[in-house]
């Protein structure tokens, strides 16, 4: 519902299947070598990080305690940057830009989805000496450090809140657009550290550290920083006498997150060491374009390429509902940090639906739950366009009542029924039909073609809002309210622009028709998807 919200469960998904970044592409093919459409020249696969028998006896939980605090740690740091970028659009949509500037914000959350472009120059490219993840994870983080120190003396200057300027739009998308490709890059250095960190026994807890230390820092960046930059939820709950500001600002968040950065690296170069008897050698990378022809010759299979084209149309129907709702209740008035407060009750919630639902997709049809979710996902587009309306009819003096956040939480809550209910299902499909030679380069891949289905239709959304809208100049004659050139003058005239009608509604329906059209006419296809023989999926076989 509201960017912050949007963003969480974007991270989430940019999660799935991302402690494969580990790929070892090599030039001499082993037996069974699996080669792709018309096959590779020099043959790839993907090697198994598994230590030979006997090398080592089984290592508990409390031996490697220290290196899963440390993914904690690495993870939680991970997550403050998707929290920050996340509360970035409420902050802008309390300051009234434009829906057009939301659009191209919405960039900065595209490195995460598109990270796979570079994982294999992350994945290649190493100091032997220093150690093949610490190579990237030292100076990634030192720069993050860095960045976010430079950040916090600038950031206010481009948020307008000096000399009554308005917002640096352009200045902010790029900043943390910078912010976020950092971000994703220690993603991957920390995700392929992870399988060489932990032995064998206890590699399943990466995937916890990865889970909770994300959660707990999007948390950490988004609504701990909302709650506590905002004057009202400040004054109210945590000051004995007001104040006209927020206990901390984006600057001063910034900072000292930085200054984490900089201390938790320098310990992490000093004192961490890489396991070497955790790193074989058959790790090693032999070829960046190797790895990129063989993502290439993946995508070429005709049942891939298939899946591409439905599944980055899929989301379509969804892109008004998730994107735009919870901006627009921002400017109806409802506190941004109330917003971001809905997803403390979430949590619980999140947890708990995966493990239900995976009970319906661990068959061999896991689309069909996808394929009966989409209706009622789609008819929440309208229910959240009710929302929206209703909001300003229920506003007080002194906020909203109660039972409207309880409205609005129970909206959410099944809303995310819908939406794990298809992103589970995706999840493992992916995971079934993912060719287990290679299973790490082919379900990243197809899981960066689910997310970027559900960034591109995020970002037109908020951009088509604006040209949607309807307004005219109430109190001026012969003037328009079409531009904001136009706007400017009917306030000169003496007029004011009046919204005759929200795109957002507009759009809210065009997008539930478009996603029943790609339901009733495009569904039936993607769930036949599902009775395509294994030999489809999988890379052809030589010797």
């Amino acid at each position: 519902m509201s960017p912050a919200i949007a963003a969480k469960q974007g991270g989430r998904q940019r999660r799935a299947g991302s402690h494969h970044h580990c790929v070892d592409v090599r030039s001499e093919a082993p037996p069974g070598l699996a080669l792709c459409g018309d096959g590779l020249p020099g043959g790839e696969a993907e090697a198994l990080l598994l230590p030979p028998p006997g090398e080592r006896g089984a290592r508990g939980f409390r031996a490697e305690l220290g290196s899963i605090l440390l993914l904690l740690v690495l993870y939680v740091l991970q997550g403050i940057p998707l929290g920050l970028a996340g509360s970035v659009p409420l902050i802008l949509q309390s300051k009234s830009v434009s829906y057009t500037d939301q659009a191209f914000f919405s960039l900065v959350f595209w490195p995460f989805s598109l990270k796979l472009l570079w994982a294999p120059l992350v994945d290649a490219v190493y100091l032997r000496g220093f150690g093949r993840r610490k190579s990237w994870l030292v100076p990634t983080q030192y720069v993050l450090g860095l960045f976010m120190l430079y950040m916090s003396a600038q950031v206010d200057a481009l948020l307008g809140d000096r000399e009554g300027r308005g917002p640096d739009v352009v200045a902010l998308t790029v900043t943390f657009f910078l912010f976020e490709f950092l971000a994703a890059t220690q993603d991957i250095a920390v995700d392929g550290w992870a399988l060489t960190m932990l032995s064998r026994e206890n590699v399943g807890y990466a995937s916890t550290c990865n889970s909770v230390g994300q959660t707990a820092g999007y948390f950490l960046g988004n609504v701990l920083f909302l709650a506590l930059e905002s004057p009202s939820f400040c004054n109210r709950y945590l000051r004995l006498q007001p104040q006209p500001r927020g206990i901390v600002t984006l600057s001063d968040f910034l900072f000292f997150w930085g200054a984490v950065f900089l201390i938790t690296t320098t310990l992490v170069a000093l004192l961490k060491k890489e396991n070497k008897e955790l790193t074989p050698t058959k790790e090693e990378t032999k070829g960046i374009t190797d790895t990129y022809r063989l993502l290439f010759s993946i995508i070429k299979m005709p049942a891939v390429l298939t899946f591409c084209l439905l599944i980055l149309t899929a989301k379509v129907g969804f892109s008004a509902a998730d994107a735009v709702t919870g901006l627009k209740l921002v400017e109806e008035g409802v506190p941004k940090e109330h917003l971001a407060l809905l997803v403390v009750p979430m949590v619980p919630l999140q947890i708990i639906l995966p493990l239900i639902i995976s009970k319906y997709t661990a068959g061999p049809q896991p689309l069909n739950t996808f394929y009966k979710a989409m209706p009622f996902r789609l008819l929440f587009g309208l229910e959240f366009a009710f929302l929206v309306w209703w909001t300003p009819k229920v506003k007080h003096e002194g906020g909203f009542p109660v039972y409207y956040y309880i409205v609005v939480l129970l909206s959410y809550a099944l809303h995310q029924i819908t939406l794990y209910s298809m992103y589970v299902a995706i999840m493992a499909f992916n995971a079934k039909v993912s060719d287990p030679l290679i299973g790490g380069t082919y379900m990243t891949l197809l899981n960066t073609v689910s997310n970027l289905g559900g960034n591109w239709p995020s970002t037109v959304a908020l951009w088509l809002v604006d040209p949607l809208t309807v307004k005219e100049c109430a109190g001026a004659q012969n003037q328009t309210c079409g531009t904001a050139v136009a706007a400017e003058l009917c306030t000169k005239a003496g007029g004011s622009c009046v919204t005759t009608l929200d795109g957002y509604y507009v759009e809210s329906i065009i997008c539930v028709i478009l996603g029943f059209g790609w339901w009733f006419l495009l569904g039936p296809k993607f769930k036949r998807l599902q009775e395509e023989g294994q030999s489809s999926w999988k890379c052809k076989r030589t010797n």
